[in-house]
């Protein structure tokens, strides 16, 4: 993947996988050569409510390269409108859409907060097509996943899978994550 990855000819780049595939290792060795390079955290920002989480964000922290710039936000769109620096890493659209039904009181079946999501998930999906910067997008695949237990579950899985869907769609490249292993599937 290393020596053959350019992205003369490729935009939008998509990495899918299960939890712990190496999905988020896969998209960094993507633009692993770039001296210029925003890594959107798009999760929740750590704090000492969840040392398992913090854990996890560090190890990525400590991973990527100290000269990138890390933006903790939600925010995607203006990110993606953005022309400096040319490259972006988004790691992961799966805690976006987490934490935006979380904002937007989907899980409590807030009034107003499904048409809310699809609006925000339409405007992701927009700015992703339209973006001019050279953008690779992690996400957790959950079609092969545990069948939900719960209501909120299957939502967020179907909400998931149907982002994932549009967002591939809209991309240059899809890549799937299974054991540490990239494998190319658009």
């Amino acid at each position: 993947m290393g020596r053959m990855w350019s992205f003369r000819r490729v935009r939008r780049v998509l990495v899918l996988g299960g939890a712990r595939s190496g999905k988020s290792v896969a998209a960094e060795r993507m633009l692993a050569g770039r001296d210029r390079v925003d890594y959107v955290a798009a999760g929740m920002v750590p704090d000492d409510s969840d040392p398992a989480w913090a854990a996890r964000v560090n190890k990525h922290r400590e991973r990527r390269p100290a000269h990138w710039r890390t933006l903790e936000t939600r925010d995607l769109e203006p990110v993606l409108a953005s022309s400096a620096p040319p490259a972006v890493l988004i790691d992961c659209l799966s805690t976006w859409l987490a934490g935006v039904m979380d904002d937007l009181g989907v899980w409590d079946e807030r009034d107003g907060a499904g048409p809310e999501l699809a609006h925000r998930i339409d405007g992701l999906v927009g700015a992703w097509k339209s973006t001019r910067r050279h953008v690779v997008a992690v996400s957790n695949e959950v079609g092969s996943s545990v069948v939900p237990a719960t209501a909120s579950g299957i939502r967020y899985r179907d909400e998931l899978g149907l982002l994932n869907s549009r967002i591939a769609a809209e991309s240059d490249q899809v890549w799937y994550c299974v054991a540490g292993i990239p494998k190319r599937l658009k």
